[in-house]
């Protein structure tokens, strides 16, 4: 282990994470043996690493986790957010021996073994979370066993000609194959056509429990595909990659403005929200991921701790509601530690958004509102049209 190693000093075989400005850190193997690609990212949630697992919003990014220990309660059959692992690499400093909790089901390292996650622990996180903040997101490597033991600048170079995030369109990869239902729990009192863009179980799970009949369409989906459920409104969902490639979703979300449906979006669906309405987007320096990010909504002047797992964000003005092709816009929501757009609200048509997540499995819950505001908005608009 070490804080912090250059290309010229190899770790003999065991486990090494390296970044592409050339900084590694030694360790041991943690999940399945091998070599993994992707962009750095760092985690600041000291719980809920099942969900972060599990999270679509992850795909093709290597996810360091800034809380010391992790594994202790182990993997259950309950809290996945999604049908498998999508992190493309895991590093933490200090996993857990064994998982102590009576949910556990089996070992996260088993689980990271049995789906081909090549991972990294013994590392200095702090150090390298530190070094992400001051140099910004990266691609990276994590080479292990035999893959460690090769020239360090053989495992640069792969590093160098690995893709970048930016301008990837990744949502395609994630989304579900076909269409599915979540019925509403209790009496139907609406029906949601929900796109998924790298949608995490949860979100149609908390509207099922509002009332709400999800239908879950894939992200290539038409108009018409969204038109044939008879929805009461749109749902967007959170999703991987760049907002500027999502070139579909940000047409088919112009059509569904045209028609005044109700839209509420969700972090990638905050992002694609913007670019319909005319704004750019542009990537974050190390973005936002973590469950303990505080917000205020502007309309309230409430202070919301939120999680996030974003790096892109909406490029949209704080100070005055903005003219778009769909009417005026203002920003609802700021994030409170770098003034970054955290939420959008359409005056004139039935629309808004957020970029972080009041679903949140493992927490925090002071935004599990926005899903009644979205329940309000929809019965509002059927009640206006009776």
């Amino acid at each position: 282990m070490n804080g912090g190693r250059h290309t010229d000093d190899p770790c003999n075989g065991a486990a090494v994470l390296l970044l592409e400005d050339g900084r590694s850190w030694c360790g041991r193997p943690y999940g399945a043996i091998g070599k993994t690609l992707g962009e750095a990212v760092f985690a600041t949630g000291m719980t809920g690493y099942q969900e972060t697992l599990t999270d679509p919003s992850y795909h093709r990014q290597v996810v360091v986790m800034t809380a010391p220990h992790i594994g202790n309660t182990g993997m259950n059959d309950e809290d996945a957010e999604s049908r498998r692992i999508w992190v493309a690499g895991y590093a933490v400093r200090d996993p857990a021996r064994r998982a102590s909790n009576w949910r556990s089901r089996r070992e996260l390292a088993d689980d990271l073994t049995d789906q081909g996650i090549v991972g990294i622990s013994g590392i200095d996180t702090r150090a390298v979370t530190r070094h992400l903040r001051e140099r910004g997101a990266m691609r990276v490597g994590i080479f292990s066993g035999p893959e460690a033991a090769r020239a360090p600048s053989e495992l640069l170079a792969e590093v160098l000609s690995s893709p970048s995030m930016a301008g990837a369109d990744l949502c395609g990869q994630v989304t579900t194959p076909s269409a599915y239902v979540v019925p509403a729990v209790g009496e139907r009192r609406l029906t949601v056509a929900a796109l998924d863009l790298g949608i995490k179980a949860m979100t149609p799970r908390l509207l099922a429990e509002r009332g709400i009949e999800v239908h879950v369409l894939p992200a290539g989906s038409s108009l018409d595909d969204l038109l044939a459920v008879s929805p009461d409104g749109v749902f967007f969902s959170n999703g991987p990659g760049d907002p500027a490639a999502a070139e579909h979703p940000v047409g088919l979300l112009r059509e569904v403005l045209g028609r005044r449906l109700p839209f509420f979006g969700i972090c990638f669906g905050n992002q694609l929200l913007g670019r319909a309405l005319g704004f750019g987007t542009y990537k974050l320096g190390y973005g936002h991921r973590g469950i303990n990010q505080p917000v205020r909504d502007r309309s309230t002047g409430r202070v919301e701790v939120t999680a996030h797992n974003h790096g892109f964000a909406v490029d949209a003005p704080l100070d005055a509601p903005s003219d778009t092709p769909f009417g005026r816009v203002e920003v609802s929501h700021v994030c409170l530690n770098d003034g970054v757009v955290e939420g959008l609200r359409c005056v004139d048509v039935p629309a808004f958004s957020v970029q972080y997540h009041p679903e949140a499995a493992a927490g925090p819950h002071d935004a599990g509102y926005l899903f009644d505001r979205f329940v309000d908005l929809m019965a509002s608009d059927r009640e206006g049209h009776r």
